[in-house]
């Protein structure tokens, strides 16, 4: 490849987002540069999927291989108080038909592999172990890449547009520094794996578990294949570090001594060995992109892992952006403008899953008093907790204010309008 244009789209990242934007461009006949600095597989967090994670999936023509996968089931979401009694599984079929009301729990070095193949089976050039060093500019426009190649040698790439899909690390926002943590959401998640823990039988194997602590703490139980399972702590760091207790496992061990069910569903099984630590995670990125530059998935922004938003995120980023660029490339219109509406709608659904994250670590709220006072809004907490989040939920949140305020939405998420000479 030269240094001089090397293909149309470059994309840093060969995750979810990235993935499922390369496939995409590839299959429209685009020359697709991805750039992943690992070697795949390689290990990932984020393993449950949403129902309306169906829909890229079904886009992606990846619905049959993900059928034809391991990867256990999810029919339910069950909430355990924090005495540890569990409430009956809300079943998506209940809303659903058969084919989003059927998700997966996956795991991400597993599907990430299957993303980055079927980019690649498309026709996207896929290049790993190749560290993305900086972005190339011309003024305000953003040109391409240099890399650190495996064999250590440095190379530039250049493409009329460059897809960010490098995750929480996104790079682009920070270099920029656009990158906004949220305001409330500074939580820390403590997580490991278990072998043998026990999972309930039948439609219930794949059911994901939320599990609450005191000072609104909790725990997610996500069964897997092969008899693992993912099970990690959320909550304030303040909380967690209570007592000066620091290591991460010791931390994870004391909690569980606080909840009822995890301490039952885990005795029979044993952590594997590894513990792992991420620190007030949630962040939003000011800009979706500038001239020659998107952003996509957690690169734009990430948010607490309660409602198990991230992958639904990231794939629907990478179809949007992935669409939004053909047909910009169609038009002969590359420019940071035509990316308003890809912002504002990915924003919009970010926003609604945010205002429900509030809410949810408000010590007046819970969602069974809300539907309880309000039942006819229950088909929207279920549709918005089940990633259908571009929709008017104006009214929910209206009935959400009798609990607990709501925030405004953040202002950001607007390409970078090109800087203009002031005239004379």
């Amino acid at each position: 490849m030269s240094n001089q244009t090397d293909a149309d789209v470059i994309v840093i990242g060969a995750g979810p987002s990235g993935s499922s934007a390369a496939a995409l461009l590839a299959e429209h006949g685009h020359n697709v540069l991805l750039i992943e600095r690992e070697k795949f597989p390689r290990y990932h967090i984020g393993e449950s999927l949403l129902p309306f994670t169906y829909e890229p999936l079904k886009r992606l023509g990846l619905i049959e291989r993900m059928r034809a996968s391991a990867f256990i089931k999810k029919y339910s979401v069950q909430f355990i108080s924090t005495s540890g009694k569990a409430s009956q599984p809300f079943y998506f079929n209940t809303r659903y038909d058969d084919d989003v009301a059927q998700t997966w729990q996956v795991l991400r070095s597993e599907v990430d592999q299957m993303l980055l193949d079927h980019a690649r089976d498309k026709g996207a050039n896929g290049v790993e172990e190749t560290k993305v060093l900086d972005l190339l500019r011309d003024g305000d426009r953003v040109t391409g890449v240099r890399v650190r190649q495996p064999d250590g040698t440095e190379a530039e790439y250049r493409a009329p547009i460059t897809l960010d899909c490098s995750g929480k690390e996104s790079f682009a926002a920070s270099r920029n520094r656009w990158r906004v943590p949220d305001p409330e959401l500074k939580k820390v998640a403590v997580w490991t794996y278990y072998k043998g823990a026990k999972r309930d039988k039948g439609i219930d194997e794949g059911t994901t578990t939320v599990a609450f602590l005191p000072e609104k703490g909790w725990f997610w139980y996500i069964p897997l294949h092969d008899d693992r399972v993912s099970v990690g702590v959320v909550a304030e760091g303040k909380y967690l570090t209570r007592g000066g207790i620091k290591a991460p496992q010791d931390i994870f061990h004391r909690e569980v001594g606080l909840n009822k069910w995890i301490e039952e569903y885990l005795a029979p099984g044993h952590s594997t060995g590894d513990y792992y630590v991420t620190n007030e995670f949630s962040y939003h990125s000011r800009h979706c992109g500038c001239e020659g530059l998107l952003l996509l998935g957690d690169a734009f922004c990430f948010l607490d892992p309660v409602f198990s938003s991230g992958l639904m995120l990231a794939l629907k980023s990478g179809v949007m952006a992935a669409d939004a660029a053909h047909e910009a490339f169609a038009d002969g219109d590359l420019s940071a403008g035509r990316f308003t509406e890809y912002g504002e709608t990915l924003r919009e659904g970010i926003e609604n899953i945010r205002k429900l994250c509030y809410a949810f670590y408000n010590e007046n709220f819970s969602f069974g008093k809300l539907v309880q006072k309000y039942p006819d809004i229950a088909g929207d907490v279920t549709d918005c907790l089940s990633g259908d989040v571009n929709k008017d939920f104006s009214r929910m949140f209206k009935c959400i204010e009798d609990f607990c305020p709501v925030p405004d939405s953040l202002p950001l998420g607007e390409p970078l309008p090109v800087h203009k000479p002031a005239v004379n």
